[in-house]
C-alpha cells in the first residue's frame, strides 16, 4: 500500500487530488473534465498506486471533489501563501509540477479542512513527497506546509480588534 493512500478513502483522495491538479496543469484540462474523467475512468479501473486489499470503492469521491473544486476557488490565495513560505530563492513555479500540485492540495486543506488537524494533513503530504521524490522534496515540503499551517494558526489566534488596527 502507498503511503498516500494508507490512510483511508480521504488519503486515497488525496492522491487522486494530486494526480487530477498535475493532469490540469500539464494537459491544461479544466476542472470539470478532469472531475469527470477521474469519476468516469480512475475511480472504476484497478489502479497502481492502491494496494490489493484497498478498493477504489474506498475512495472518498465526494472528497476528492472538494479538494479540487476548493482548491481552484482559492488558488490565488493558495499560491501566494506558497510562494510566501518558500525562501527568496525560490518560487512556486520554480517547482516541480508534481511537488507544486501536492503543495497546494495541501495548503487547501490546512486552510478548510477543520476536522483533521494541520499536524496530520502536513505529515500525509510529506509522506506522499516522499513517495514521490527520493531527493530533498519531502524536506521542503515539510518545511514549507509547517510554516503555512503556523502562519495560519497565528493568524486564527490573533484576536479581531488587533486584525483591525493592522489593517
Amino acid at each position: 500500500m502507498s503511503k498516500a493512500s494508507k490512510h483511508g478513502g480521504r488519503g486515497a483522495a488525496r492522491l487522486y487530488a494530486v494526480q487530477a491538479l498535475y493532469q490540469m496543469e500539464l494537459a491544461d484540462t479544466p476542472l470539470d473534465a478532469v472531475i469527470k474523467e477521474f469519476r468516469q475512468h480512475r475511480f472504476n479501473a484497478a489502479d497502481a498506486d492502491l494496494s490489493p486489499h484497498q478498493t477504489d470503492a474506498e475512495v472518498d469521491i465526494e472528497y476528492f471533489e472538494k479538494i479540487m473544486r476548493t482548491l481552484i476557488a482559492s488558488q490565488t490565495k493558495i499560491d501566494r501563501l506558497i510562494d510566501a513560505a518558500l525562501t527568496s530563492s525560490w518560487q512556486l513555479t520554480r517547482l516541480d509540477s508534481t511537488l507544486r500540485a501536492i503543495l497546494r492540495c495541501a495548503v487547501t486543506e490546512i486552510l478548510y479542512t477543520k476536522d483533521v488537524p494541520s499536524a496530520t494533513l502536513t505529515a500525509q503530504y510529506v509522506d506522499m513527497a516522499h513517495a514521490f521524490f527520493e531527493g530533498a522534496e519531502g524536506g521542503m515540503a515539510n518545511a514549507v506546509l509547517d510554516k503555512i499551517a503556523k502562519d495560519i494558526k497565528a493568524e486564527e489566534n490573533t484576536p479581531k480588534e488587533i486584525k483591525e488596527e493592522i489593517k
